[in-house]
């Protein structure tokens, strides 16, 4: 069974939680609440997250506030967040979203569909990267392993390595579409921010796979995901 991703919702407004619940609830992944910047933090400190949405307008803490902490901790300063807010001061206001290290910054009223289509993308980043995380993870054990094991354990451990090439090669022309779509939407200002986090993490994976061909050594490290 597939682990389901989680789904950060913060907002102090218990109203707003539903109905972005209401909202996400098709991708059918894990939606878990937070009424707060500080429960937010909390919530952080043992759990992983595919992405945040997060208010901007809380009392106490706000979203720049928040996003400020979750980019400081190293555990989770890779972590989307798309920022919500009922106010738009112009650009400069967006900007400061944007600063704060939101992917994405979106006015309300908007529109359910476009929400879970963006929510959606990062969710399925989320859920390859853990594939991939895990495969190659095996595959290093096969590797360390097998080595007094004979032609059999060598022919295994390399079907594996190119089983898991496949599928990384398969992400990473997701990826380019991905970011050729987001390229061409002139009214997306989080297209660079986007396509630059889903870059780093692909080449990281990538460095890391190359990095257990034969002859360059099986103990190089993964890149961390979180």
């Amino acid at each position: 069974m597939v682990q389901k991703a989680k789904i950060l919702l913060v907002d102090d407004r218990p109203e707003n939680l539903l109905a972005l619940e209401a909202i996400l609830s098709a991708l059918d992944q894990t939606l878990v609440r937070a009424s707060s910047g500080e429960e937010a933090l909390k919530a952080l400190l043992t759990d992983d997250f595919a992405v945040i949405l997060l208010d901007v307008q809380m009392p106490g803490m706000d979203g720049f506030e928040t996003a400020a902490h979750i980019k400081r901790r190293e555990r989770t300063r890779d972590i989307p967040i798309i920022f919500l807010t009922a106010i738009n001061h112009g650009p400069h206001h967006t900007f400061r979203g944007y600063a704060a290290g939101a992917v994405d910054y979106i006015s309300k009223p908007f529109d359910p569909w476009v929400l879970r289509a963006k929510v959606s993308v990062f969710v399925e980043l989320y859920m390859k990267n853990c594939q991939l995380r895990e495969q190659a993870a095996l595959l290093r054990l096969q590797l360390e392993g097998g080595g007094g094991k004979g032609a059999v354990a060598g022919r295994e451990s390399a079907g594996l390595l190119a089983e898991l090439s496949a599928r990384l090669a398969a992400v990473e022309e997701q990826a380019e579409a991905l970011s050729k779509q987001l390229d061409d939407d002139s009214a997306d200002a989080a297209a660079v921010a986007t396509a630059a986090h889903l870059e780093r993490k692909l080449t990281g994976l990538r460095r890391a796979l190359d990095a257990l061909e034969p002859g360059t050594g099986s103990g190089a490290s993964l890149p961390s995901q979180n």
